[in-house]
């Protein structure tokens, strides 16, 4: 009942403000007007200096997304989450080509529902997540440098977005060097990344109140080359080639368990094309495959073949308001234990919830969260906007597994996967998102799922997320 009221309670919220704040919102001049001096003051406090911030609220609600059992305890969660950062950039007026971007992030979390764990506040620790210096117009002008702690972000994200996947969307940092040549002749941009990720927040630049919770899985080294060429016309092409190496961690960390942490050495080459062929259809293709090595679970290693692809077909109606329309199918390959390999594809730096909030939480019985891989994903969507400011977005999703790898297999908890089934279940996401002004948005999500006979028969209790969020830039 009080996950009920506290959805109900967001819900209504919701709605009050996007009853307070009308669909014209605030102009650009009157927003200007109504910041007056003191924000302009924070934003350019003095030559060659730039500020800004923002603060983001949220309220979770979940329930069995990791147990997929309603007789399991702790399968039910309330809990809030509090996002703030401060960025300066320093560009002297002298050295307009040099920059130094610095941002500081800290987020707390209140839980909120005793049966999960007694009510209390996480305040957690503040960290840089942006710590670095951008050289630009090097090279004739074409190159562009960027040494340090950054956010890197290559195509959709399927790939290459989060380099430290067990904070969640807290932080999505690199600690990296990257070169970027605009080759214009050629239309062709081409990027070369080094990146040196280590599984400890406090490794480069020690947090204030450091915890003993990992950034990621295990130490991370790795070597990106990128190119993406617009010669043709409403046409982009993509290739890539990809290596990291994983070398696990020590010690145990609190936020995940030791057997998440294992040594691979992982070479992935692959492209993308995505191409405008009206101005009602667009296509996005990606494909990717994968060989090296990889450790399993018990430390045993095996030779990794590999391959993925990603596939998006879009319609624009181009009506009032805005009707589109979306299909997908990807393919992950999963491993099958009888070969002697590994099949199982990586998703490297893509350990993020690119189609689904809840379902990544099932992968921490399977892999580990967020590594969704051994899968079959079909997927047609819609969004539309009725209002300027408002837009809905609903997807379902019918999902499979590859290979049923993990056969029979009991955790011993009551998560279990059954001996030949493939089908992993249902999946209904919804957004609402709503700009109510230039400097204030937020959006409601709520999905459902319902298991599939690649569970076992205790382990299909449907389980949902939501979540209530506000962003207020300053």
């Amino acid at each position: 009942m009080k996950k009920k009221r506290a959805i109900l309670l967001t819900v209504s919220m919701f709605v009050l403000l996007v009853l307070i704040f009308p669909s014209q919102g605030l102009s650009a001049a009157e927003s200007d007007t109504s910041s007056g001096s003191l924000l302009d003051n924070f934003h350019n406090p003095w030559p060659g200096v730039t500020m800004g911030a923002d603060f983001r609220f949220r309220i979770i609600s979940a329930d069995n997304i990791t147990t997929l059992n309603d007789d399991r305890p702790n399968h039910n969660y309330l809990f809030n989450r509090y996002r703030s950062r401060l960025w300066m950039s320093l560009s002297p007026d002298d050295f307009k080509d040099v920059e130094f971007n610095m941002r500081l992030m800290w987020e707390f979390r209140t839980w909120c529902d005793p049966e999960n764990k007694p009510q209390h506040t996480n305040f957690d620790e503040i960290l840089f997540d942006r710590f670095n210096l951008t050289l630009r117009n090097l090279w004739d002008g074409n190159l562009t440098m960027v040494v340090g702690r950054q956010d890197i972000i290559f195509g959709t994200g399927w790939l290459v977005l989060d380099g430290t996947p067990l904070d969640g969307s807290r932080t999505i940092f690199f600690d990296a060097l990257r070169l970027t040549y605009d080759w214009k002749e050629k239309d062709t941009r081409i990027d070369t990344v080094v990146i040196s990720n280590r599984a400890s927040a406090a490794d480069r630049l020690k947090p204030i109140n450091d915890r003993t919770a990992a950034l990621t899985e295990q130490d991370e080294d790795g070597f990106i080359l990128y190119l993406t060429n617009n010669s043709m016309e409403k046409t982009q092409l993509e290739g890539y080639y990809m290596f990291k190496s994983d070398n696990p961690v020590d010690h145990m960390y609190d936020n995940f368990p030791m057997a998440w942490s294992r040594k691979a050495k992982i070479h992935t080459l692959g492209g993308a094309i995505q191409h405008q062929f009206t101005d009602n259809w667009a296509l996005r293709t990606e494909g990717a495959v994968q060989c090296g090595n990889k450790e399993d679970a018990m430390g045993n290693g095996h030779k990794l073949i590999a391959w993925g692809t990603r596939n998006d077909l879009s319609y624009s109606f181009l009506d009032e308001l805005k009707n589109k329309i979306h299909f997908a199918y990807e393919f992950l390959s999963g491993d099958d234990p009888d070969t002697g390999r590994n099949e199982q594809f990586d998703p490297l730096w893509g350990e993020w919830p690119q189609w689904s909030e809840l379902y990544i939480y099932t992968y921490s019985r399977e892999t580990m969260i967020a590594e969704t891989t051994n899968l079959h994903r079909f997927n047609v969507g819609h969004s539309f906007k009725p209002t300027e400011k408002l837009e809905v977005k609903t997807d379902y999703h019918l999902l499979w597994a590859d290979e049923n790898t993990l056969k029979s297999t009991n955790s011993g908890d009551g998560f279990g996967f059954s001996k030949n089934g493939k089908f992993r279940g249902q999946l209904l996401t919804c957004w609402l998102n709503y700009v109510l002004t230039q400097q204030l948005k937020g959006h409601v999500l709520l999905e459902y799922f319902a298991p599939g006979n690649y569970y076992q028969h205790n382990t299909r209790s449907g389980s949902y997320f939501f979540r209530f969020n506000l962003e207020y830039t300053f």
